[in-house]
């Protein structure tokens, strides 16, 4: 066996010959195919402005779209997402267990990321739960705590 097949293949790994080329400088020069005016063409906004000039929405000076189209509404960049989930869906659970975000992921009733879950009260619970929820309607926690369990609020954890 020779020495170069006991290397392994990953380190021998090469490019074809003539696969690999150097890098096109532009502006160098008459010899490097690309000098003097570096494939701008000759004068104008394209030719002056270094580097790609294309700015995201630009229409050669026409008012952009963005910018004619009317602006509807308010977005509140510090809305909080709210995940819902009823009495009647806390019935899959065991009597006894408690009931977090953990249990609520794992049993598929909270999917999204959400910021706070509530507790809504629509449904009948027949059974003791230690329910553990950012925020619970007042008919709810009346519910489960008419089935013998008890909602421990939890304090959300601020946004980073």
């Amino acid at each position: 066996m020779s020495e170069q097949s006991k290397t392994p293949i990953l380190s021998r790994l090469r490019p074809a010959a003539g696969a690999v080329r150097g890098k096109r400088r532009k502006g160098r020069g008459p010899g490097s195919g690309l000098g003097k005016t570096a494939g701008h063409g000759q004068k104008g906004q394209k030719a002056r402005h270094p580097g790609n000039f294309s700015k995201l929405g630009f229409e050669g000076g026409q008012m952009p779209l963005y910018r004619r189209i009317p602006k509807r509404g308010f977005v509140n960049p510090f809305t909080k997402t709210v995940g819902t989930v009823n009495v009647k869906d806390l019935a899959r659970f065991d009597a006894g267990a408690t009931v977090d975000e953990a249990a609520l992921r794992k049993a598929g009733l909270i999917k999204r990321k959400v910021d706070i879950i509530k507790v809504l009260g629509d449904g009948e619970l027949d059974r003791a739960l230690t329910v553990k929820v950012h925020a619970a309607s007042a008919t709810a926690t009346q519910k489960i705590e008419k089935a013998g369990g008890t909602v421990e609020l939890v304090v959300a954890a601020p946004a980073s």
